[in-house]
């Protein structure tokens, strides 16, 4: 997968409106270098990390709720990390295309608190993690709620609209170097403590009365790997907006190819998921060029049909493993 995603990370630096013209006269053109290294390179690097993100949310979600169905939009984290976004930009005027280590760093920690925010909601709403049912019903529930707030700000203030336009369709088309940075971060935060708790998992995975013979410190994991949830998820959207299915299908890519315990499942679902975002981006830079599509929308589209083809040709409850 990361052979795999540096193939894509060089095929990215040559789509653009220029093609790869900008790659072969990078060494003598001060434009073309610049179209390079402070467009397209952090553009699909960040495609990758935002990717990774997800996909490593994706996991702990399945993992953490014991649900194949979890990820970061079933459980309302990126609902509310798309409220505190919204509340970021009306409260402190930032913008989404701004290129600021720190004001990245701002909206990631706004985007955040909204992610907890989205997922304890879900949690007391459903009354725990033990009815799939209810969970699943508590995270829509939440999640329009908070879409809907976040609708009433941009409402309220309009100069928000057109930034969160870009920012509910899903775009790396302003990411940059900051935000990378940002990101990697992030990132690595997450995915140490994550696979740090991958035995916990393991055994939450066997039932939770399972993980409490064995002495595992339920409450304190749980909320440590919420904390992770809410960081990864909020990292990624704070950046490239909503950009959907990406943490579902991840995790259930790395099952089909491996069977493997959680410790290293969130590691390489990450890398499935950097590798799907990225290759998502460089397609909707891609089909319809010289324009673009916002690769929020084709990750809907694909994933929402590779979704469909798995149910119906597993065609069980039980077919998502």
């Amino acid at each position: 997968m990361l052979l795999a995603a540096l193939l894509v990370l060089l095929l990215g630096a040559g789509v653009g409106s220029t093609g790869f013209d900008s790659v072969l006269n990078a060494h003598r053109d001060p434009v073309a270098w610049q179209i390079l290294w402070d467009i397209r390179l952090p553009r699909t690097l960040g495609a990758w990390l935002a990717g990774a993100l997800l996909g490593l949310a994706g996991a702990v979600a399945q993992g953490l709720f014991r649900n194949p169905l979890a990820d970061p939009y079933l459980l309302g984290s990126a609902s509310g990390a798309a409220l505190g976004v919204a509340g970021a930009l009306m409260l402190f005027g930032a913008s989404t295309m701004a290129t600021q280590w720190v004001v990245r760093l701002g909206l990631t920690g706004a985007a955040f608190l909204g992610a907890v925010l989205g997922v304890v909601l879900t949690l007391t709403l459903a009354k725990g993690v033990q009815q799939t049912l209810r969970l699943l019903l508590a995270g829509v529930i939440v999640g329009v709620v908070l879409g809907a707030a976040r609708d009433l700000i941009t409402i309220a203030e309009p100069d928000t609209l057109q930034a969160m336009q870009g920012f509910m369709l899903g775009s790396t088309g302003f990411v940059g170097w900051a935000a990378c940075g940002v990101m990697a971060a992030m990132l690595l935060i997450a995915v140490l403590v994550a696979a740090a708790l991958g035995r916990v998992l393991d055994g939450l995975a066997l039932g939770e009365a399972t993980a409490r013979s064995l002495g595992l410190p339920l409450g304190a994991v749980r909320a440590v790997l919420v904390g992770v949830l809410a960081l990864a998820t909020g990292a990624a959207v704070a950046q490239t907006g909503l950009i959907a299915f990406v943490g579902l299908a991840s995790p259930h890519l790395v099952r089909s190819i491996v069977k493997t315990t959680h410790g290293r499942l969130v590691v390489l679902a990450a890398f499935m998921g950097g590798l799907l975002l990225m290759a998502a981006d460089v397609l909707a830079r891609w089909v319809i060029a010289p324009q673009e599509l916002p690769v929020g929308v084709l990750t809907a589209v694909l994933g929402g049909s590779y979704l469909l083809w798995l149910m119906h040709r597993r065609g069980a409850p039980g077919g998502f493993k």
